[in-house]
C-alpha cells in the first residue's frame, strides 16, 4: 500500500490568492488580479467559461481595477515590489501594450471615477502635494488636467464624482476614528455630518435621487449605520442601525429601488438587501466569512470577492432573483481537503480590567498537535483578525501548532470607541490583553506555559518585539514581521501623508516621551533573551527597513540568538509567491527548533 507524505509548506503556499476584480459592462468578461504564476497579474475569463487567460504580465500588485462604461477598455493600477508608490495604466480587454496615464513616478496615484464617456479620470495623488494630497481630474484625449480639490492641513482624499461631474465627495483624514466626509458643488462645501461633534467616520458616500446622498457613519453612534443627506435642508436622517453591528458599504444604481449593503460584526461580514420603497432588511445568505469587494451590476446579478477560514479568496456571482450563488474561480489548498483544515474557535475572555476581548483560536486536530501555542497579535493596530483564510495559520495547524488570536483593544469592528482605546497607548493596554488572554487560555487548559511561540506582522510585529522584552518568561521563541523596534525613529519615518496624524495615533515625542520610551521594545533589550527571527521588506514603505536593521544589531550586541531575513523585492507583505514560500518555511524550521 502507498502511503503518502504530510503536505510541504510549498502546497499550502500554493494556494493561489485574488486582488480585485471587474466585470465588462456586457458581463462577458471577468477580470481579476492573481497570482497563478506566483506573481500578480491580471486575468480574465470569458462568462459564463471558467478557464482564465493572462492579460499582464508585469508581477505587481493590483490597487484598482475597473472598465470603462462601454466596455471598450480596462483601467488599472499598479505599484512596484510593494513600494506603494501607485501608478495608472489603460489596456485593452484582450491584454497586450498598456498606457500609463498621468504618470508620477515615485508617487502615489488612486482613481477615483472614470467618466461615462471615458475621457475624464478623476484621482487624487500626492505628486504635488506630499503631506495632504490633492485631487485631479485628468482629460485623457487633450492630455492636460486640473486640480479640482487641493489639500489643505489635513490630509484629503477624493470620494466620489456625481454622473454629472458637477458633484464632488472628498474625506478629510484626522485619524482612523476620526473622517468626516464633504461635498463640493459649485463654490460650496457641505459637511455631511459635523465638523464640532465627538470624533467619528464616513465609510461610504453614494450618490441617491436628486439633492441627496447615501451614506454610512458613526456620527453620533458606536456602530455605522445607514443615512440619507439632504444637500438642500443640510439635513442627516438616520435610516437603519444594527446591534453592534457595522454598516460599511453600500452598492446601488440610480434609480433602482435596490440597495445591498456589507455589514461587519466582529470576526465576521454579513450582506443584506434594503429596499428603499419598503424600508425592509433581507438577509441574503454568504459562500463566505468575510467580503473584500461587491459589484452589483446594471441586470441586478451580484459579484463578490470572498474567502473563509477554510477556502481561499473566490469570487462569487448571485443572479438577480436566483438563491444561490455560482463559484466563478476555483482556488484552494492544492492536494487538501477543505474539511481538513481548521475552522478556528471563536471566544471571549475578560481583560485585566474586564472588558471583553474577542479572539480565534485555530485548534490543531489532536491527532497532528504538538502542544505548542502561537500568540498572534495583529497588525493595524486599528484592524482586527478575522475568519479569513490565511494559508500560514492552516499550515501551522496542520503541523501541530495552535493559533490564539486575540482582538485587542483597538481592534476594528468592535464600535468606535473601542478603536480608539489604541490611540495614544500601544504598548499597554493591548499588551495586558494580549496577556490576559493567554494567562486564561492556560487556566483553560488550552496552552500550556510552557510551550507558547510569539509572532507578528506590522504592529504585531512591534508587539512580538515588546512582548519579548516585557514578558520574555511566557515565550519559547519569537517571530517579528517588518515590526517597528523604536517608536521616535518611526513616527520620524512614517510616510509623509501619516505624520499630521502619527501625534494622536502613536503619541506626540515631546508631550508622550516618557511613555514613547516605557512602549519602544528596544527599550528592554537586556530582557529580550529569548531566540529571534525577523523578516524585513527592503521596499518597505510604512515600517522601513533601518527599524529592523536597528533592532538586530542591538540583539546581536547583546548576544541574543538572532536570525535576519531581508527580502530585496518586497515591501510591507509578499507579493511573490516564491517569497512567501521561502519566508514561511523559514518561519516553520525556526520554531521547530525549539518543540
Amino acid at each position: 500500500m502507498l502511503k503518502f507524505g504530510k503536505p510541504d509548506v510549498e502546497q499550502f503556499f500554493r494556494t493561489y490568492g485574488i486582488q480585485r476584480f471587474a466585470v465588462s459592462p456586457d458581463e462577458k468578461q471577468l477580470v481579476f488580479s492573481t497570482n497563478l504564476n506566483g506573481k500578480y497579474d491580471l486575468w480574465a475569463m470569458d462568462l459564463p467559461h471558467s478557464f482564465p487567460y493572462p492579460l499582464t504580465f508585469n508581477g505587481q500588485n493590483c490597487h484598482d481595477l475597473r472598465f470603462d462604461k462601454q466596455g471598450r477598455f480596462i483601467l488599472a493600477s499598479f505599484d512596484h515590489d510593494g513600494d506603494e508608490n501607485i501608478q495608472i495604466y489603460a489596456l485593452p480587454r484582450q491584454g497586450g501594450h498598456s498606457i500609463p496615464i498621468c504618470p508620477a513616478k515615485k508617487r502615489q496615484n488612486r482613481v477615483v471615477k472614470l467618466s461615462g464617456d471615458g475621457q475624464r479620470l478623476y484621482y487624487y495623488s500626492n505628486k504635488e502635494n506630499n503631506t495632504f494630497f490633492n485631487s485631479y481630474c485628468y482629460h485623457i484625449g487633450e492630455d492636460r488636467e486640473e486640480v479640482v480639490i487641493e489639500g489643505k492641513d489635513v490630509p484629503t482624499y477624493l470620494g466620489g464624482v456625481s454622473d454629472d461631474e458637477k458633484t464632488l465627495v472628498f474625506y478629510k483624514f484626522f485619524s482612523n476614528t476620526y473622517i468626516p466626509a464633504y461635498v463640493k458643488r459649485g463654490g460650496q462645501t457641505i459637511c455631511l455630518t459635523s465638523e464640532q461633534g465627538p470624533a467619528h467616520t464616513v465609510s461610504d458616500v453614494v450618490f441617491y435621487k436628486g439633492d441627496s446622498l447615501l451614506i454610512t457613519t458613526n456620527f453620533g453612534q458606536d456602530f455605522s449605520y445607514l443615512a440619507h443627506f439632504n444637500l438642500q435642508t443640510r439635513s442627516l436622517t438616520r435610516w437603519l442601525s444594527l446591534d453592534k453591528e457595522d454598516i460599511k458599504k453600500i452598492e446601488y444604481h440610480p434609480g433602482d429601488t435596490h440597495l445591498y449593503l456589507i455589514t461587519s460584526k466582529g470576526v465576521r461580514d454579513f450582506l443584506c438587501h434594503f429596499d428603499l420603497e419598503t424600508k425592509q432588511v433581507t438577509n441574503i445568505p454568504l459562500p463566505v466569512d468575510v467580503i473584500s469587494q461587491m459589484v452589483v451590476t446594471e441586470t441586478g446579478n451580484l459579484y463578490i470577492l470572498g474567502n473563509r477560514s477554510t477556502r481561499p479568496w473566490n469570487i462569487y456571482c448571485k443572479r438577480k432573483n436566483s438563491a444561490g450563488w455560482k463559484m466563478l474561480t476555483h482556488f484552494q489548498v492544492p492536494a487538501v481537503a477543505e474539511e481538513e483544515l481548521v475552522e478556528p474557535d471563536v471566544l471571549t475572555y475578560p481583560s485585566f480590567d474586564g472588558i471583553p476581548i474577542e479572539a480565534l483560536f485555530f485548534r490543531a486536530r489532536p491527532e497532528a498537535s504538538n502542544g505548542h501555542v502561537i500568540l498572534w497579535p495583529h497588525g493595524g493596530p486599528q484592524a482586527a483578525e478575522r475568519k479569513n483564510f490565511r494559508a500560514l495559520f492552516q499550515f501551522l495547524a496542520h503541523r501541530g501548532y495552535s493559533i490564539f488570536a486575540p482582538n485587542f483593544r483597538g481592534s476594528a469592528g468592535y464600535g468606535i470607541t473601542f478603536a480608539r482605546l489604541v490611540e495614544g497607548d500601544w504598548g499597554h493596554g493591548p499588551r495586558l490583553d494580549l496577556i490576559a488572554g493567554l494567562d486564561w487560555l492556560i487556566r483553560r487548559g488550552d496552552a500550556d506555559r510552557d510551550k507558547i511561540f510569539l509572532m507578528g506582522g506590522s504592529y504585531g510585529g512591534y508587539m512580538a518585539l515588546l512582548l519579548a522584552g516585557r514578558h520574555p518568561e511566557y515565550f519559547k521563541a519569537v517571530v517579528d514581521i517588518f515590526g517597528p523596534s523604536n517608536l521616535f525613529s518611526f513616527i520620524n519615518s512614517v510616510p509623509e501623508h501619516w505624520k499630521p496624524t502619527v501625534k494622536q495615533w502613536v503619541g506626540d515625542p515631546e508631550k508622550d516621551r516618557d511613555k514613547l520610551i516605557a512602549d519602544s521594545p528596544d527599550t528592554y533589550l537586556d530582557r529580550m533573551v529569548k531566540p529571534v527571527l525577523v523578516i524585513q521588506g527592503e521596499n518597505d514603505p510604512r515600517v522601513v527597513k533601518a527599524q529592523s536593521d536597528q533592532i538586530v544589531d542591538k540583539l546581536k550586541q547583546n548576544g541574543t540568538e538572532v536570525e535576519y531575513l531581508v527580502l530585496e523585492d518586497e515591501g510591507h507583505g509578499f507579493s511573490k509567491k516564491e517569497n512567501e514560500i521561502l519566508v514561511y518555511r523559514k518561519v516553520l524550521q525556526f520554531l521547530d527548533r525549539f518543540l
